[in-house]
């Protein structure tokens, strides 16, 4: 193997918020090549500023001059600017490392739009618009699009690859789920910013590392990806309901958007996934994959494992110690990550994506798994919409 860890690539950020943080730290942990991170950009002057200023980097005044100076760019802003920045790169040459989700419909613009009640049909019919636009953009540069979806890369599913790959297994179904007690944003609760709920916002991650599997699968075993084929789903807005009583531990700001999701998804070769996304989980996170194989059964415990477990009498013992995410308290047991990034599949993530921007490497996060993620959930979404009927899935193909 040839080694490029002393190739320089010069990296931008674009946002300056939480995703915008978590990528530069994650940067600073991919030792292929090295990094140097030329500048940050965001639309926000004052976040912006505060940003570079805590960590010694760049503020560029437009996104064009951080493009300008770059090699990759990191997209971490909101969703609905996803497609524009994305193919604004692409573009000019460079590679993209867009979080998810990779887009979706974000309203129709109106201060006063509502996501309870536009027409799942159209709001499908303008994703697989934008998605299509990010691909042929993709398509006409020198420049990728890496699909930052992190469970990907988490090593208990990158294990799980290597058992379905030397074991030729078949997998006739696959549980799998992220729930947490809500988010951080509150962004997260408006359909215009975030492009729906848990569905879209928890219940991509589990569904993306369904679909994955299943594309090794198919492989391995038959020479093609098995595909997503029809969908069926359910959401609920449990906390909206007027009878829902907040005792506090449970976020309740989503204006117009789900909190509770459950999506049947049938594959192109008859096998299923059953996922679960919500905002309703006391006791931290649940985030799992469960592989029902023909000669095998896995669990993919990404958080939280027991690979850490720790007793606290007084929550102030750990005032300033990160326990694991979204517990609430810190006292008494609790599934204490020695590393929740690495877990999580973020440094492993990002020194993927560079070795591909080094070495020409294949993407396993690349842009056709965002669509077929993208157009499955937006599917979903038309199928709640017709209390659940099954509905077939237009995959963008390339």
């Amino acid at each position: 193997m040839i080694d490029h860890s002393n190739k320089i690539v010069k990296v931008g950020i674009v946002g300056s918020g939480f995703a915008a943080d978590f990528h530069y730290n994650v940067i600073k942990r991919v030792y292929c090549a090295n990094l140097q991170i030329a500048g940050a950009f965001s639309t926000n002057s004052l976040r912006l500023k505060a940003f570079t200023t805590a960590r010694g980097i760049k503020s560029l005044p437009t996104l064009d001059s951080l493009i300008e100076i770059c090699d990759v760019l990191h997209i971490c802003t909101p969703p609905s600017t996803h497609e524009e920045l994305v193919i604004n790169v692409l573009k000019k040459g460079k590679h993209a490392i867009v979080e998810k989700p990779f887009t979706g419909y974000f309203g129709d613009g109106s201060d006063n739009f509502n996501g309870d009640l536009f027409s799942r049909n159209d709001g499908l019919t303008l994703a697989l618009n934008s998605i299509e636009n990010m691909l042929s953009a993709e398509q006409a540069s020198k420049g990728k699009i890496m699909y930052a979806e992190n469970w990907i890369y988490a090593p208990a599913i990158q294990k799980e690859k290597e058992l379905i790959e030397k074991t030729g297994a078949q997998i006739p179904w696959i549980q799998a789920q992220q729930s947490h007690s809500g988010s951080h944003s509150l962004a997260y609760g408006k359909w215009k910013l975030s492009g729906g709920g848990s569905l879209i916002g928890k219940g991509s991650h589990p569904l993306a590392a369904s679909i994955y599997l299943k594309k090794i699968e198919g492989i391995k075993r038959n020479g093609r990806p098995i595909r997503p084929k029809e969908v069926s789903a359910r959401t609920h807005a449990i906390t909206r309901m007027p009878s829902f009583k907040n005792e506090g531990y449970l976020k309740d700001m989503y204006e117009d958007v789900e909190d509770y999701a459950i999506v049947h998804l049938v594959f192109d070769d008859g096998t299923i996934a059953d996922i679960t996304a919500c905002e309703l989980l006391h006791g931290g996170v649940k985030n799992y994959v469960e592989v029902h194989a023909n000669n095998h059964r896995t669990i993919c415990n990404i958080a939280p494992n027991n690979a850490m477990q720790t007793y606290n009498p007084s929550d102030s013992n750990f005032a300033d110690i990160y326990v694991v995410e979204k517990t609430r308290t810190k006292q008494g047991w609790s599934f204490i990550s020695p590393d929740e990034a690495w877990f999580n599949g973020y440094q492993q993530e990002m020194e993927a994506f560079y070795q591909t921007v080094i070495s020409g490497e294949p993407i396993e996060s690349d842009s056709q798994l965002a669509a077929d993620v993208i157009t499955t959930i937006y599917t979903a979404y038309l199928s709640a919409e017709l209390q659940g009927k099954s509905v077939p899935i237009s995959l963008t193909r390339r």
